[in-house]
């Protein structure tokens, strides 16, 4: 996918201060320090567009970006962790599912797995929304240059154990470090948005 421009466009925790609903929007959800913003940095060839810490729980509003004109990335803000103060992890379950459910506009949800680690309880609640409010989503495990090949092969088949929904969403492996599954998910975005391969206008 050419990326021809990409802008932040604003940070808001409520509909009243989205942007104008207009774009088809992919959206990315995960637990804190899962690599949501690497992931999104990676997939729109930019270093600092979409702010990264090793803080997790820096993410505390729902971030909106445009690219191409033509479409948005929301990078919404991740949970479970637990030193973030309780105040802002009980606002994080009705900030984010009134955007999945009001956001019309919205197309795909991105959910980011650390290969590393089983699905939470949070991570299996979020897909139980999204199958709740017919939105289609897929699975992207992220980190996997930190494990070994086997390792790996071995934790997938321990996450798609984990996860029994139906139809079964796309498990996609990637590396924010490599580029591994950078086009294989660059391809569902196009056929969500129903791009032509070949159209990076």
């Amino acid at each position: 996918m050419k990326i021809l421009s990409a802008e932040f466009v604003l940070s808001a925790k409520e509909p009243a201060h989205y942007p104008p609903a207009g774009l088809p929007e992919i959206a990315f959800a995960g637990r804190s320090n899962v690599g949501k913003s690497s992931l999104i940095n990676s997939l729109l060839n930019r270093k600092k567009l979409a702010r990264t810490s090793n803080t997790p729980g820096r993410t505390q509003e729902i971030n909106f970006f445009r690219v191409n004109e033509r479409f948005a990335f929301i990078d919404l803000p991740g949970y479970g962790y637990a030193k973030v103060p309780e105040a802002i992890r009980k606002q994080w379950g009705p900030m984010v599912e009134t955007y999945l459910r009001e956001r019309d506009t919205l197309r795909l949800v991105v959910v980011i797995l650390d290969v590393r680690r089983d699905p939470s309880e949070e991570d299996l609640q979020l897909m139980e929304w999204l199958q709740c409010y017919r939105i289609r989503f897929l699975i992207c495990l992220t980190k996997t240059d930190k494990v070994s090949r086997n390792e790996f092969a071995n934790r997938r088949r321990r996450i798609g154990e984990e996860i029994r929904f139906s139809p079964e969403p796309a498990l996609i492996a990637f590396s924010a470090k490599t580029g591994e599954g950078k086009e294989l998910l660059w391809r569902e975005i196009r056929k969500t948005l129903k791009m032509d391969p070949d159209d990076d206008r």
